[in-house]
């Protein structure tokens, strides 16, 4: 007999394995509310050790979210941030994000003993559910009207599917002032025709489109919005489509920074999308790191990346990655040239390269990927060449297709799982690494005269420096505060009662000493909040 007693636990259970099984079987990334209710859900199973706030509510009326990844006093142990979202073409990011915060709340738990973790899965909400539309085209902005040609109309000039098959392409109208000519190695590319081997143009190539306002471009002013990842201060691109009207104009970049701010414990900030110098790190310019306003990697920063790097590799097993340095405006550069911090960041995947028969890759990107596509046999990676009669076009041959949008920045929906815990076992030995400030070699002299001498190594038990060469020279970043506290009728006759340390390297110390004249005991304290902290109570001689 069924009791009603027994009936809402059943009902309970049964909701729950429906929701495992549709998790289990999941085939494709996340569109927003699916991932908001994957964040909420591993929130509400990991209530002790997680917090999940709303940073903001964007234009378009999606809600940003911060995850706190703690057990204890999340402000005061060293933390690393987690930005992912930051170009809204790069939808594999959301969805490591919300898989690295599950591998360590399930795995690895006993990380957030010493290490808090701040993740933010998507700052480009908008920017991704364009991934999920009818229409798929690369559209990386908020829902926030622009005028990216700036003739006064917003807008006026968006994309259009003229082969109805729900992805913009790419447009090529045969033309012999063109300048592109098809791939001998894959006809269906076209490349720049070279001068220098005697190749003339064939082809002028545009984004599939109308030309709505006659200006002679194509879909340069539809539903663009302004693009997070371009909205950021550091190099900041005046006036170019997207960048928003000044630095960090928009709200989830305000929002962002200011939660960062306040944050003094972040030591490290790794940042999931298209800027990449963990798998190619960056190299110092001398030239460039002696400017007014910096453009280069610091010198140590450089060595310091390069170390990072080769362990990123090792432990994720990527090579031959794309460079990509940041083109101005974006979060990346920002967190180490303005922020000080030490930063660093991934796209997760890029395509691999795929060698023939006679060991050779393709020297063409877009033909290597659709030899890889043909490899793992993903049939839709390109739309073949369809003809289309074009009003803007009378009496000329017109084209439509090319590489599917988003395929090629992104893996197939199967493989995010192992590319999020080869990151997760990354960032994992990155915190096993960060900066630990300890008080070591401690002793106590009586030297006579009711004096003694106090001396110690404050040491740096972390393989990584407390601070960047760049946050070494920051007026923001907290330095190591070294204080001795004295009670009454104690005195210092030599050394200092406070003293501010920019850095001090990994597994290295700086020595201090005391001379005091009293009795009783004192209290010492060394650190600062991203490097932690220790003290001792010492018994004056």
């Amino acid at each position: 007999m069924f009791h009603k007693k027994q009936a809402l636990p059943f009902f309970l259970g049964m909701i729950f394995c429906f929701s495992t099984l549709q998790i289990s079987a999941q085939s494709d990334y996340s569109n927003y509310s699916k991932l908001t209710q994957k964040i909420k859900n591993l929130q509400r199973t990991n209530s002790s050790s997680s917090k999940l706030e709303e940073l903001t509510t964007t234009v378009g009326g999606h809600k940003i979210w911060a995850l706190t990844l703690s057990k204890g006093d999340a402000k005061n142990k060293p933390a690393i941030a987690i930005v992912s979202g930051v170009d809204g073409s790069h939808i594999l990011g959301p969805e490591m994000a919300v898989n690295i915060a599950e591998n360590i709340l399930k795995n690895h738990a006993d990380v957030l003993e010493k290490t808090t973790f701040y993740i933010f899965p998507n700052m480009s909400p908008n920017a991704t559910e364009n991934y999920f539309s009818k229409l798929k085209h690369y559209q990386n902005g908020n829902a926030k009207k622009t005028d990216d040609d700036r003739d006064g109309e917003t807008n006026e000039d968006p994309f259009e599917d003229l082969n109805n098959d729900g992805l913009i392409t790419m447009m090529r109208v045969e033309d012999v002032t063109g300048d592109y000519i098809k791939l001998k190695e894959d006809n269906r590319i076209l490349v720049k025709a070279d001068k220098n081997k005697g190749q003339t143009g064939k082809y002028k190539i545009f984004s599939e489109g109308k030309d709505n306002d006659k200006d002679g471009k194509f879909n340069e002013d539809g539903k663009g919005g302004i693009q997070f990842n371009k909205n950021f201060s550091y190099a900041y691109n005046y006036f170019k489509p997207g960048v928003g009207e000044h630095p960090v104009s928009e709200k989830e970049n305000r929002d962002l920074l200011s939660f960062l701010y306040e944050q003094w414990n972040i030591f490290a900030i790794i940042t999931l999308g298209p800027e990449n110098n963990l798998s190619s790190p960056l190299k110092y310019n001398a030239s460039g790191a002696r400017k007014r306003v910096v453009t280069s990697v610091l010198k140590q920063d450089a060595a310091l990346n390069k170390f990072l790097s080769g362990k990123y590799n090792k432990i994720t097993g990527t090579k031959d990655a794309p460079v990509s340095k940041g083109k101005g405006g974006d979060f990346f550069q920002w967190s180490y040239f303005h922020f000080g911090k030490l930063a660093l960041s991934t796209p997760g995947w890029w395509v691999p390269k795929v060698k023939d028969s006679a060991k050779k890759s393709a020297k063409n990107k877009f033909v290597n990927y659709l030899n890889w596509a043909k490899k793992e046999n993903i049939s839709n990676a390109f739309v073949d060449w369809k003809q289309v009669s074009h009003p803007d076009f009378p009496g000329q041959k017109v084209e439509i297709g090319g590489i599917a949008p988003y395929k090629m920045i992104n893996p197939p929906f199967k493989m995010v799982t192992d590319i999020s815990k080869k990151h997760t076992d990354f960032i994992l030995e990155l915190a096993k690494m960060q900066p630990n400030i300890t008080l070591q070699n401690l002793s106590t002299e009586s030297v006579g005269n009711g004096l003694t001498r106090i001396s110690v190594d404050v040491h740096n038990s972390g393989i990584l420096p407390t601070h960047t060469q760049m946050g070494s020279r920051s007026r923001w970043l907290r330095k190591i505060k070294v204080e001795l506290k004295l009670n009454k009728n104690q005195q210092i006759i030599s050394g200092q009662e406070i003293t501010l340390v920019n850095n001090i390297d990994g597994d290295s110390s700086q020595k201090f000493s005391w001379l005091i004249k009293g009795k009783g005991n004192v209290q010492l304290e060394a650190g600062t909040s991203h490097t932690g902290s220790d003290s001792a109570t010492i018994k004056l001689k």
